[in-house]
């Protein structure tokens, strides 16, 4: 059979391996890699130090693979998964289109390398956090402002990245302001001549947009925390995103991918 689109699948700060994102976009004409960065087999236990090369490789490992249509790949990303993505649309070769969910324009949580570079992760302040009614953590407050000039350094170089991007943007996201990030990352690309992304925004919806029928998780145990953290979101309204960015991701990789 011929070759697929190629698309490289990453979660957030919970690490581990998640492949039922990927599996179900396998089904609808994609080859994808879902790709675990840290708590799996050989990998690092917490997510200290991130190193660029690492996922350079899986790119490579892509755009080298039977199945895999060239000349280049997409990438997905949720939460820390998307602030990566960006990083790699920024930073290495054979990217043709990048999709965040719910995503920072700043590197986020740990250092990220590269070669010689390093790009801090965005400053926060954990008293900032506050606790909801039903006793889970609200982050949305922690983070520090990525525009201030102590925080320029986290910021993603977003202007170098070649393909088109794609923000998926819940306007109830707890975990982080997501609506802000995204309106930076068009105001940033626009400032240097690029092309406006795409960006679409969910009435709503909460931090973790899944694939359709999968129900909204408005709060879970942070894997790495071991603490109930909030992401907000609201039953019908996210249930009806969740359906519409499913449709929105595909279209949006079969125009640029293909």
């Amino acid at each position: 059979s011929k070759p697929f689109p190629g698309i490289l699948d990453l979660f957030g700060s919970s690490g581990g391996l998640c492949e039922y994102r990927a599996s179900l976009l396998a089904g609808h004409g994609f080859a994808v890699l879902a790709l675990a960065y840290f708590r799996f087999e050989d990998l690092p236990e917490h997510l200290n130090d991130v190193c660029l090369e690492y996922f350079e490789e899986a790119v490579d490992f892509m755009l080298q693979h039977p199945k895999v249509k060239g000349p280049g790949v997409g990438l997905l990303g949720f939460s820390k998964g998307g602030d990566l993505c960006l990083s790699m649309a920024s930073f290495l070769k054979g990217i043709t289109a990048t999709v965040v969910i719910n995503a920072c324009v700043a590197n986020t949580i740990a250092p990220l390398r590269y070669k010689d570079m390093i790009i801090p992760g965005l400053s926060y302040d954990l008293k900032k956090h506050t606790i909801t009614e039903s006793g889970f953590l609200n982050f949305v407050d922690i983070w520090e402002n990525p525009l201030e000039k102590t925080n320029h350094q986290s910021l993603i170089p977003l202007e170098k990245a070649q393909g088109p991007f794609l923000f998926i943007v819940s306007m109830d996201d707890h975990n982080w302001k997501s609506e802000v990030y995204a309106r930076i990352a068009s105001e940033r690309l626009q400032a240097h001549g690029k092309d406006r992304p795409q960006i679409i925004y969910y009435p709503g919806s909460g931090h973790c947009i899944d694939p359709p029928y999968f129900p909204l998780s408005r709060a879970s145990v942070h894997a790495v925390l071991g603490q109930p953290v909030f992401h907000g979101g609201e039953p019908k309204a996210h249930s009806k995103a969740q359906a519409d960015a499913w449709q929105q991701i595909q279209t949006f990789f079969h125009k640029h991918l293909n």
